[in-house]
């Protein structure tokens, strides 16, 4: 293990509400393990990853906490407290596009990437990403950013049915609007309703080319570059399951090498100067070959252990190392190292049984990329949640997701049962219109039967 200096503390933040996000988990165990002292910003104490032996101390943050002045006030309070500067690291964008904001603002207590002004709110903006992608060469999805309604249901025909819809910048969206970051739109009336809905959203709407997903097409990309411009470290994976399948975020995913996607990233990367830690999404066109850039994420991914070298280096250790003065050591691959998220790869597995056919196909896929024989199993698997060393995240996420599951449940039954009631006093209980199906969409709470109309969600990353 490298050495580090354990006099630094680590302070991560995350102003997205998720209490199941394991990449914090992830990040509080992997530097704790090192003998840092780690603290977190989050929503409350209470959370899954509140009960790791790793974890040194909450600072809770407002609920729904998003004002510049108010974030800085809480960083100078944990800073206060902890008497000596610390690491900062972002955990979602919202995060790391604020810290970018207050970069001046912290010198002295925090040590932070030098990363050019404005850059990660550049990179997490789906609008300016199209735009980057297209002046560095980079492949990304044909994508239409309409001007106006009819500029909307225009482009279904352009690009085709299906079609993404994103808002550019998805950490505007409200909470209680029942808007998703990205859906899947089937109509040019979904679309040109969707765009009604851009002053809602707060940012633009885009539309963009749909890559079908497929066995072994969806791939990531992490990294850290360090002051020099370069990664210090980086590798890519493959995405072998998903939650929502086919599309969310990755459930299992395994280190393989790929030239054409870790060329790609480190381009990039120095292209525009980045520094700090990445996780970049790809997926591979079946027609041309060219694997696609979908997503620029400044900060950590979720699964980012899954990339922990022989040494125990990971992109959090390496950002410490770098900041504190310490050498990043030369990353010594682990190939075939997996790593899963057990509550979403039982999902998944659930919800899609491989086939055959399927199983077949994943076995094209790894010959097709030449990676059939590139795997080395010594690395074995790492679990999100579960760790020998580090039960009680585990079994607090359990039995938190078991009362999420109930809590939904009971909302669904009574709606279903409101829904019969109604039917009842209307005298139409037992009737059917044959024009309609016999099951319809059970709405959520807070959102309205167009917001439902708009498609099935597509991608969602913790």
């Amino acid at each position: 293990m490298p050495s580090f200096d354990t006099r630094v503390p680590a302070v991560l933040m995350r102003l997205d509400q998720n209490p199941f996000h394991h990449g914090t988990l992830g990040a509080v165990r992997s530097l704790g393990r090192a003998g840092i002292e780690v603290h977190t910003v989050v929503e409350a104490a209470r959370g899954p990853v509140g009960h790791s032996r790793y974890l040194r101390r909450t600072h809770p943050r407002p609920d729904g906490c998003r004002d510049l002045a108010e974030i800085q006030r809480l960083l100078l309070q944990v800073s206060d407290r902890l008497g000596t500067p610390a690491v900062l690291i972002p955990m979602d964008d919202l995060s790391a596009i604020t810290v970018g904001q207050l970069q001046s603002r912290l010198t002295g207590r925090y040590l932070l990437p030098e990363q050019p002004s404005g850059l990660p709110e550049r990179v997490a903006d789906k609008a300016e990403l199209v735009g980057i992608c297209q002046e560095l060469g980079i492949p990304h999805p044909r994508t239409v950013i309409p001007g106006c309604a009819t500029e909307a249901a225009d482009a279904t025909g352009a690009l085709g049915l299906p079609l993404v819809a994103k808002w550019s910048r998805p950490w505007l969206l409200p909470e209680a609007a029942g808007l998703r970051s990205t859906v899947l739109v089937r109509s040019a009336d979904e679309a040109r309703e969707l765009y009604g809905r851009s002053a809602e959203a707060g940012s633009r709407l885009l539309l963009q080319e749909f890559l079908p997903h497929g066995r072994g097409l969806d791939w990531f990309f992490h990294g850290y570059s360090g002051a020099g411009g370069e990664c210090l470290v980086g590798a890519a994976g493959r995405k072998e399951r998903s939650w929502p399948v086919g599309a969310g975020l990755t459930a299992v995913g395994t280190w393989l090498p790929n030239p054409a996607v870790e060329r790609t990233a480190r381009q990039m990367v120095s292209a525009l100067g980045y520094r700090g830690i990445l996780d970049l999404d790809f997926r591979r066109d079946t027609a041309t070959g060219a694997y696609h850039l979908l997503d620029f994420n400044p900060r950590p991914g979720a699964q980012f252990r899954l990339f922990t070298d022989r040494s125990g280096t990971d992109v959090v250790r390496a950002l410490h190392l770098d900041l504190t003065g310490r050498a990043v050591p030369v990353q010594a691959t682990a190939h075939g190292r997996t790593f899963v998220v057990e509550n979403y790869a039982l999902l998944s597995a659930l919800s899609v049984l491989p086939s055959a056919r399927a199983r077949r196909a994943d076995r094209a896929a790894a010959h097709a990329d030449g990676r059939s024989g590139a795997a080395d199993r010594s690395m074995a698997m790492e679990a999100a949640w579960f760790a020998l060393d580090d039960p009680r995240p585990a079994y607090a996420m359990a039995v938190a997701w078991g009362l999420h599951a109930v809590r939904r449940g009971r909302r669904g039954l009574g709606r279903l049962l409101g829904g019969i009631a109604t039917d009842r006093r209307r005298g139409d209980f037992g009737r059917h219109d044959p024009a309609l199906p016999r099951t319809t969409p059970v709405l959520r709470r807070g959102r309205s039967p167009a917001a439902t109309a708009q498609g099935v969600p597509v991608s969602h990353r913790p």
